[in-house]
């Protein structure tokens, strides 16, 4: 079976109040148009149409990789017409899917099933039973609870109002069909607009049947016209996250505030992650690794063993088992740290790895480095690897000892159990097995007296 999927997305998204065009709104750092291609693109044998129009130069630049054909709608004179445009992709054997670039939930299982409905003689659609059914149209059933058509509100009874089962807009149709209804579409209503929702009865008149199945959970079918939408369904999407790393046996401290705006790419057994923390990007994570509050992990390899702290930063970063993070530390790209390393508060490292068991715990900045294993660094020890042009290489041996205050101007190297002394700026090579300090010699100056406040 060849699918043909056409995703309508040329809204402009008038109540977001916003330059931006609605589709590129985000759920989970991804665009709304985003999460519908991906599911989409997970069907066998599918090609995607995009129709798309308000902000098109905006909409191409950002979606410039995406594997579709696109499809513009100049003006935007309702559902029927988007589909209108994209016709002559259409063939007679097609199962032609319809979906809606601002509904970002909507799962795989849920089209599988969906599109499983279709023949030559039925057309499928997807409903959804709410308890509040306010703006949706109605699904019409006749005394045999076959569909008959679809009404909107705006013209329906009291009686069909207090329908609880409402039309989604989400459908599958043989090809052949559609191009036939989509040619007798009419505008005759009070917005002139052509409504896909019309084939419905279309559909009944030739004798075909819908038919219909409905999401697991409402979410799925929600779409988004305005902000607070878009956080339900940005919450909604998230909950649905942590279920499934609890299934999985991933300790939450709290379900409700957590985000994975990512993919794990590998989870480990016993993990405990607390409050606000937020992934992005791919990660790995080992086991028995513990996540403080308030940390932001994007593009990292976690190893078994490792606890972060609170208020940590950490991206494109690998973390060798049984390391300790934190709290309030950075760990920027290009960042691969050892076994049994600590990285303690204040610290940020970009561009470095770390030997096993070194030890960088206070207030420091360690960048384009290479440390070596069992190296102890100092408070407030600098590299300096930036003359405002061109960036430097330091290198620390095995066993070094960097005192506190120091800055390594690179490029310079110091060598194997080589010491620094508190407070020193090194310039040059330090050598193996030595004590090197640069400071200016201490003075104590006889009979000073410090000033005293003139009275006025």
């Amino acid at each position: 079976m060849k699918i043909t999927t056409i995703i309508l997305a040329a809204g402009k998204g008038t109540r977001m109040r916003s330059d931006l065009p609605k589709i590129l709104h985000k759920v989970a750092g991804k665009p709304l148009l985003q999460h519908v291609y991906d599911v989409s693109r997970q069907l066998e044998n599918n090609a995607i149409k995009i129709v798309y129009g308000h902000g098109a130069e905006q909409v191409r630049t950002a979606f410039v990789e995406l594997d579709a054909d696109w499809v513009e709608q100049t003006q935007q004179l309702g559902t029927g017409h988007a589909v209108q445009q994209a016709e002559s992709y259409i063939t007679d054997e097609d199962t032609v899917l319809i979906l809606y670039g601002d509904v970002p939930l909507i799962r795989l299982a849920t089209l599988k099933s969906l599109i499983s409905n279709v023949s030559d003689q039925t057309l499928a659609l997807l409903t959804v039973n709410l308890q509040n059914p306010a703006g949706y149209g109605r699904i019409v059933r006749d005394d045999q609870q076959a569909v008959s058509r679809i009404v909107e509100e705006k013209d329906a009874t009291l009686e069909q109002k207090q329908i609880n089962e409402v039309n989604t807009g989400i459908m599958a149709v043989k090809g052949a069909r559609l191009k036939k209804w989509l040619s007798q579409l009419q505008n005759g209503n009070a917005q002139g607009e052509y409504y896909l929702t019309d084939i419905i009865e279309m559909a009944v008149r030739d004798g075909l049947l819908v038919v219909t199945s409905q999401p697991e959970t409402e979410e799925e079918v929600l779409g988004v016209n305005n902000r607070e939408q878009l956080s339900q369904l940005e919450r909604a999407y998230q909950f649905e996250q942590a279920k499934m790393l609890m299934e999985r046996g991933v300790t939450l401290k709290d379900p409700y505030r957590f985000d994975n705006r990512g993919l794990l790419e590998a989870l480990g057994q016993d993990i405990e992650i607390d409050i606000n923390v937020i992934l992005e990007g791919r990660n790995s994570i080992g086991n028995r690794v513990k996540i403080g509050p308030n940390t932001v992990i994007k593009n990292a390899r976690i190893e078994d063993g490792v606890e972060i702290f609170a208020n940590c930063v950490i991206e494109d970063t690998v973390i060798g088992a049984n390391s300790r993070i934190g709290p309030f530390a950075r760990l920027r790209p290009e960042t691969v740290l050892a076994q049994d390393v600590h990285i303690g508060n204040f610290v940020e490292l970009k561009k470095s790895t770390v030997g096993i068991g070194s030890k960088i715990n206070h207030l420091s900045y360690v960048g384009d480095t290479t440390v070596g294993s069992k190296v102890n660094i100092g408070a407030g020890t600098i590299t300096c690897n930036y003359d405002g042009a061109n960036k430097f290489q330091t290198i620390i041996e095995d066993g070094a000892f960097i005192g506190s205050d120091t800055q390594l101007v690179a490029p310079v190297k110091v060598g194997k159990n080589a010491t620094i002394g508190a407070g020193s700026t090194i310039t040059r090579d330090s050598p193996e097995n030595k004590l090197t300090l640069s400071r200016a010699k201490q003075v104590t100056v006889e009979g000073w007296q410090r000033p005293v406040k003139q009275e006025k």
